[in-house]
């Protein structure tokens, strides 16, 4: 590749929310009123303190309150009003309410084993295809947005990887457990111009993810 001008490089970091208070642990998917947990806020200022030093521009976050409240610290530190957009929004999932692990989890209930008949899809939700083209139509925007730059995407897990299988023309079939995308995880996008350059991921709340709960969440 030709070597490009700074002003030709743009960075879209695509960030996971923090944890969730959920005590009940269930699929809390587009349901309101998930908020961070306190373990999740210091995640949140942790990416905060990890993107402190760089020139981002924009930051734009899904509507839902986990992904306003992980953005928030990150657009205080550059003096950034957050901006909504709902192309980042979680997946539509037909489980969200109901109990992922224990002797409640969704598995036990026959009533919801019609749901689970075709994981290529998938049959319980928002198809995978759907999925990844409305988050990189989010992140051609905000590309646009700023260009020359640095964005930040505050979404969720299953969009974020979603698009980035997409990206690396994997198959959308996956298992959930493998996927590397975790609580206040960044992908990091670099484009130059509108070309792709790289794609990177790292772990700014790594130290914290041991006291995460397990087994529920999105």
């Amino acid at each position: 590749m030709t070597p490009s001008s700074t002003a030709d490089r743009t960075v879209v970091h695509l960030v996971r929310h923090g944890e969730v208070h959920n005590p009940e642990r269930v699929l809390y998917g587009r349901l309101p009123e998930f908020h961070l947990s306190p373990l999740g806020r210091e995640m949140a200022e942790l990416v905060a303190a990890h993107l402190a030093d760089h020139d981002v521009t924009h930051v734009i976050s899904s509507p839902l309150e986990r992904a306003r409240e992980t953005a928030a610290p990150i657009a205080a530190a550059h003096d950034l009003e957050v901006e909504l957009d709902a192309r980042a929004l979680e997946a539509e999932n037909a489980f969200e309410g109901r109990a992922v692990a224990g002797g409640k989890g969704i598995f036990r209930d026959p009533k919801m084993w019609r749901l689970m008949v075709n994981p290529m899809r998938p049959s319980w939700g928002e198809p995978y295809v759907d999925l990844a083209a409305r988050m990189q139509a989010a992140v051609d925007d905000a590309r646009e947005l700023g260009r020359g730059h640095e964005v930040v995407i505050v979404s969720h897990q299953a969009p974020i990887w979603m698009l980035r299988l997409a990206i690396e023309g994997r198959r959308f079939v996956h298992d959930p457990r493998r996927r590397e995308c975790s609580l206040a995880s960044l992908t990091s996008l670099t484009y130059v111009g509108d070309e792709l350059e790289s794609l990177a991921y790292s772990e700014p709340a790594a130290a914290l993810l041991p006291q995460a709960q397990a087994g529920a969440g999105a």
